[in-house]
């Protein structure tokens, strides 16, 4: 029903910790499959998401990888990103009755005060994107990654948290 899409490129630690957060999907028969588009991860990328049994994208094909995908709806999340309990019910309830686009509620940080979180720059896919395949590859581009994807869209929120990824320091 639901094919889990993340891009990444040298994130080997940060996908282990989302794939983690996937798994009561799975558990629950809400995740189909995960679809790993790497982007020329020189790390242990590839290897983290083969062990964990994804589908591994090339570089640059994300419009081929959501072809691909096997579920009738794509959830985009960022390498690092951990969804909270009670994901699985709240996407459930909106692909049963919505056709728009969703995003999931930004979970709050234990570390970060009030003046942090109103000065961060929201990244396009911090809150993940829940999306059907059918309007996915109507704004999909060739060449596209997935951000690109995620400011086309508006959505609305649903009753769940995402924990988004730590924008890692250059």
């Amino acid at each position: 029903m639901l094919s889990v899409m993340i891009e990444t490129r040298n994130h080997q630690d940060a996908l282990a910790r989302t794939l983690a957060s996937l798994v009561s999907g799975a558990v629950e028969g809400v995740v189909r499959e995960v679809l790993v588009h790497d982007r020329g991860s020189t790390d242990q990328t590839a290897a983290v998401a083969d062990h964990a049994g994804c589908v591994m994208i090339p570089s640059g094909d994300l419009l081929g990888g959501v072809r691909r995908a096997k579920g009738d709806w794509l959830l985009f999340v960022e390498p690092g990103a951990r969804l909270s309990e009670g994901w699985v019910e709240a996407v459930f309830a909106h692909v049963g009755h919505a056709t728009t686009p969703a995003r999931f509620l930004r979970a709050r940080a234990p570390d970060s005060g009030f003046l942090a979180r109103m000065m961060t720059r929201s990244r396009p896919l911090s809150e993940g994107l829940l999306v059907s395949k059918r309007q996915a590859l109507a704004k999909l581009k060739p060449g596209d990654e997935a951000e690109a994807l995620a400011r086309r869209l508006s959505s609305r929120r649903i009753g769940a948290e995402i924990m988004p990824a730590r924008r890692e320091k250059a």
